[in-house]
């Protein structure tokens, strides 16, 4: 069994995003899912995106600090699109992560102090034709941190959807969603025997 924190996208805590969790939660992991929006959410990402720059992004990572403060060390931090922010910042600054795996989104190291800590596995996810992934620079900073770090993968699956493991919203891709889900569950079996 895993510890696992999953952090939210932009359109809040949605049934689908819920369902995810559950799915880990049904392979025996302890899952942990901060709403990060205080109950709203939105239907479109604009939308949700219009209330994260209201609130200010820094208020995303303290709200993401504060969801984990008081938990024991050893989680697993899971990030959907903005949810990569707080699990990022989480998995890189605060000691005794066990792994982190990243959904739709990736952020240049550089922005959390500039290394990866050593042995720690992470995974990122995105499809290959993503606008969001590939035209704002997601894509470079998942390659730099795969070529850059030991225990770091990158999973590209076809097509342009962004928010496709979230079986709530129009953008879900089934195939897709269904293979993530299975490398999270394989992913999360390999960090609960490591470090």
């Amino acid at each position: 069994m895993t510890d696992v924190v999953l952090f939210h996208h932009a359109q809040g805590l949605t049934p689908g995003v819920q369902r995810f969790a559950d799915d880990l939660g049904r392979a025996g992991h302890q899952v942990n899912v901060p709403d990060l929006f205080e109950g709203k959410t939105f239907a479109t990402r604009e939308a949700g995106m219009a209330y994260v720059e209201d609130i200010g992004f820094g208020a995303i990572l303290e709200r993401g600090r504060l969801a984990v403060d008081g938990m024991a060390q050893g989680l697993v931090y899971v990030g959907f699109s903005l949810g990569v922010l707080p699990a990022q910042m989480l998995a890189q600054t605060r000691p005794g992560a066990k792994g982190a795996l990243f959904a739709h989104a990736c952020i240049p190291i550089s922005q959390f102090g500039g290394r990866w800590p050593s042995g720690l596995p992470v995974q990122v996810h995105a499809m290959e034709a993503d606008p969001y992934f590939v035209d704002e620079g997601d894509l470079e900073a998942a390659q730099a941190l795969v070529e850059s770090t030991d225990g770091a993968e990158l999973f590209l699956y076809a097509g342009h959807e962004h928010l496709f493991a979230d079986e709530s919203l129009p953008s879900y891709d089934a195939a897709a969603a269904t293979l993530l889900r299975d490398r999270a569950l394989a992913f999360l079996s390999i960090c609960s025997e490591e470090r």
